[in-house]
């Protein structure tokens, strides 16, 4: 008797290669191509739109492809160890006992109206993400909030989503992002945060929908755990966070109260240090670690027990880490090909070709697209605005509509492509596949299309561009 097989999605290591190794292909296929690098607004480097020229084809060699993901790991190093002391830091902190004490003490406040919470965080990570534009403060949220989602009868989805798509939404719509709303309309020669009625709009209308659709499937998790897209995966997270709140409740020691407090210091500390001291990821790995190191031993832990749970957070987030320098690999070999810019000013071309009105949504098409190619918010302003600001001048789509295009297209592709490392690693620490993920993310994705879609059609018709 013959069995028939069910398909399976490969492992991301094998989707990413065959993604590297399609780069590698096409440096054969494009022509190749390069942009004049110029200083651009605050002393970052961009390029001049009208300086394309095609240059002598330089496909990718057979080191180039062999050495790409060494080189990507490298490139994405900043990523790639800031994944792996997030890691550790919350082994420690799991170790000193504080997670479990304050997962007991939310989940017996929330236990009657546990789903009142999600809209709640929602609503906050995504105004923090919207006025500053750090995404990657996922990678902070989910090792906190994952503990407490676990202990309300929800599962790591829900955790990885409330993180994620809250601050998606957040900085997809940014009307105070410095990052994209910010970068673009300086690029754009537009007044700086202009237009944020609209965007204000936008934000609100995004966040909804992303709470919607995340409540609906927490509910039905809630219901019946075994339709959670990470049942089995989450036994051992339901067997130490799932707790019955008539179990005895958990009393902090006067170690653990003091190292309490000195943890919150430690987080005003971060929040100021990236408000107001620009802090990016190497600083908050520095503070890390002095944070594991002190909260541990006022906690009560040896020094032994603290390098222990170190080693401990790196093992369990080695996967996503290594998937980010993985992912970047993709870049890498698109560079060095230089076919990246050809992309760019054919995709350009393409966009003019089209009525106004379709023109801002191919726009938003071409920005959806190259994102996979270019994950950064900034770099990805710093590549197409020059080219796409001056292009909606001559096929009038107006400015405003065209950085909101680059927005919109900058942002919601950000937690689907296994090409943007902060996405991976954040999957990486709640222990969510990225196929499974995927599964959960892609009818948000489209609806959050369709929302982008319509307001770029109303932007467009109404000629905004105040």
């Amino acid at each position: 008797m013959s069995t028939k097989k069910k398909f399976s999605i490969p492992h991301i290591y094998v989707i990413l290669f065959l993604f590297i190794a399609l780069a590698a292909v096409s440096t054969y296929l494009i022509p190749a191509g390069s942009y004049e690098r110029v200083p651009g607004p605050d002393g970052r480097t961009t390029i001049d739109p009208n300086s394309y020229v095609e240059v002598e084809q330089t496909p990718v060699s057979l080191i180039q492809f062999m050495t790409a993901i060494p080189k990507g790991l490298v490139d994405a190093g900043e990523v790639v160890f800031f994944t792996f002391i997030i890691g550790g830091l919350f082994a420690v902190l799991k170790r000193t006992g504080l997670i479990e004490i304050g997962v007991d003490r939310l989940t017996r406040k929330f236990s009657a109206r546990s789903i009142v919470l999600i809209p709640v965080l929602m609503v906050m990570f995504a105004i923090i993400c919207s006025l500053i534009g750090t995404q990657e403060l996922s990678l902070v949220y989910v090792p906190v909030i994952l503990p407490l989602m676990i202990a309300l009868g929800y599962d790591s989805v829900v955790a990885a989503a409330v993180a994620l798509v809250a601050t998606t939404a957040g900085f997809t719509t940014g009307f105070l992002n410095p990052v994209t709303t910010g970068l673009g309309q300086k690029i754009s020669g537009l007044p700086l945060f202009s237009g944020i009625e609209i965007r204000i709009i936008a934000f609100i209308v995004f966040v909804l929908a992303g709470i919607i659709y995340i409540i609906r499937y927490a509910r039905k998790v809630k219901n019946d755990p075994k339709t959670s897209l990470v049942y089995e995966e989450d036994t051992e997270k339901r067997a130490i966070y799932l707790n019955d709140t008539e179990v005895e409740k958990r009393i902090a020691t006067k170690r653990q109260k003091i190292a309490s407090f000195v943890l919150l210091g430690c987080f005003i500390l971060l929040v100021y240090g990236v408000l107001k001291q620009n802090w990016f990821m190497t600083e908050m790995a520095g503070l890390f670690i002095i944070m594991g190191i002190v909260v541990g031993m006022i906690a009560g832990l040896k020094l032994t027990d603290i390098c222990e749970s170190f080693n401990e957070g790196f093992r369990e987030v080695l996967v996503g880490a290594m998937i980010v320098g993985v992912a970047r690999a993709v870049a890498v070999v698109m560079e060095e090909g230089q076919v990246m810019d050809t992309i760019v000013y054919s995709l350009g071309t393409v966009v003019g070709g089209f009525p106004a009105v379709f023109s801002a949504i191919g726009m938003f098409i071409v920005q959806l697209l190259f994102n996979f190619l270019v994950p950064s918010g900034s770099g990805q302003a710093l590549v197409t605005m020059p080219i796409m600001a001056p292009l909606s001048d001559l096929i009038g789509v107006t400015r405003q509509t065209a950085v909101l295009a680059f927005q919109f297209g900058d942002g919601i592709g950000n937690i689907l492509y296994p090409t943007s490392g902060y996405f991976m690693a954040t999957l990486a620490l709640a222990g969510v596949a990225w196929q499974k993920w995927v599964r959960f993310y892609l009818p948000l994705f489209f609806i959050w299309c369709g929302i982008a879609i319509v307001f770029l059609i109303i932007a467009q018709v109404i000629q905004w561009n105040g």
